[in-house]
């Protein structure tokens, strides 16, 4: 299993390398996931071009280091990673968390950017009651107690009616992160506000989500995609939080026809 030692703490990824030149996809997971999320798009992507995939610190097999502030650690990491792999001319595709993430690497080192994806997420997730409320019941009873809701705004009634076996096997990877790692990602969702950041984001940018969404709704990635310049808005239907695990097909042919759309320019192999 590949690990890299990214400013202290141990990261899990994965790492697919691509014949010929293109830009490297790299793709960031959601809160209480690990990047088994992306398995169906990656595999669909394989060959295409260069692809990366991580557990974020305090989740999947990855280390939590010294902890979670803020969401400037997991862009630390992030930035790190990437520069490990020699990786410039990259398109990020985030979600939710991932989304922010995303957003805040763009901020810190836009010359390494060349479009953005993001996915079921906003500017701003949620309000400091409703994240501080749900801290406070996962440090007294665990995501457990969590996880029933969590799951009903990451998919759609038609998920958990005919796709039972996946849904039984999303809701153990949610309640198995490590509790630290999930209530210091909570934390940090509640703190990071990049709506002034998204105003000046100057490069390609697609914004997609899942019609169902219950987490970040339609109307909330939409008021992302209004406030970044030129950036395309897509619904994907039939899907909630999570389209890349409820509707993987859909996610691919929305990133293979952004990609086309993307100016010409220097690339770098993967």
């Amino acid at each position: 299993m590949p690990f890299l030692n990214i400013g202290g703490v141990a990261l899990h990824h994965r790492h697919i390398k691509a014949n010929g030149y293109a830009r490297p996809i790299v793709f960031i997971n959601s809160l209480g996931t690990d990047f088994r999320i992306w398995d169906e798009v990656a595999s669909a992507l394989s060959g295409e071009m260069p692809l990366l995939v991580y557990d974020k610190r305090g989740h999947g097999l990855s280390d939590i280091g010294a902890g979670i502030r803020s969401i400037d650690d997991h862009v630390d990491d992030l930035s790190g990673l990437i520069d490990h792999f020699g990786f410039r001319n990259i398109v990020l595709c985030g979600l939710s968390v991932g989304g922010l993430i995303a957003q805040g690497l763009c901020a810190r080192r836009p010359d390494i950017i060349d479009a953005l994806i993001l996915c079921d997420t906003a500017h701003k997730i949620g309000t400091a009651d409703s994240w501080n409320t749900r801290i406070a019941t996962v440090e007294r009873d665990g995501i457990q107690a969590v996880a029933e809701g969590v799951l009903k705004v990451w998919f759609t009634p038609a998920f958990h009616s005919e796709r039972s076996a996946e849904l039984a096997g999303c809701r153990n990877m949610l309640t198995r992160q490590a509790l630290a790692g999930y209530i210091g990602t909570c934390a940090a969702v509640r703190d990071a506000d990049f709506t002034d950041a998204a105003r000046r984001i100057a490069i390609p940018t697609l914004c997609i989500v899942g019609d169902q969404d219950g987490s970040t709704p339609p109307e909330l990635v939409r008021s992302l995609a209004g406030l970044i310049p030129g950036a395309r808005f897509e619904i994907i239907r039939n899907a909630g939080h999570i389209p890349c695990v409820e509707q993987p097909g859909a996610m691919v042919a929305l990133i293979r026809d952004f990609l086309a759309s993307l100016p010409s320019g220097t690339k770098t192999h993967g």
